[in-house]
């Protein structure tokens, strides 16, 4: 079984309270080899939320407590990416999930390249806090654009 982000599948869970539909992801939860995760909502965050990313490091150092979750107005949703991630982990283990699919340069999802904390567009190498927990937990993340490439 394999977790994805609800929003690649065309789930309206984004931010913006749209969506990132990949019909390759929606395929396979069609198919019943995917099952749709959004760890943002997961956390208790509403859609839509104000925008948020990652203020002093990437998801490594806020599940080590180093990094903040910070919203496009200065609001602290750091304690809530954090319980979605690990909501997410529970879901994945709950259903013998070996892979995710998660969309990239999420603060939450991200894998290999997230936004930096400055709103403004750049782009550092790291993981999204719930991509960093599920590594950590032996489980191999990827993202939509790789799927679709």
């Amino acid at each position: 079984m394999i977790i994805v982000s609800a929003c690649l599948c065309g789930i309206n869970c984004k931010y913006s309270g749209g969506n990132n539909l990949s019909q390759k992801v929606l395929k396979l939860v069609k198919e019943g080899k995917a099952i749709p995760v959004c760890p943002e909502q997961l956390g208790g965050l509403a859609t839509p939320r104000v925008p948020h990313e990652i203020e002093g490091g990437t998801g490594k150092e806020v599940l080590e407590g180093r990094a903040k979750l910070i919203n496009e107005k200065g609001g602290d949703s750091t304690e809530e990416f954090i319980k979605g991630a690990y909501e997410t982990l529970k879901i994945a283990k709950a259903v013998g999930a070996k892979k995710a699919i998660l969309k990239a340069k999420s603060p939450s999802c991200g894998c290999g390249t997230i936004y930096d904390g400055t709103f403004t567009g750049n782009k550092i190498k790291g993981n999204g806090v719930t991509a960093e927990l599920l590594l950590k937990n032996g489980i191999e993340v990827t993202t939509e654009e790789v799927i679709e490439n």
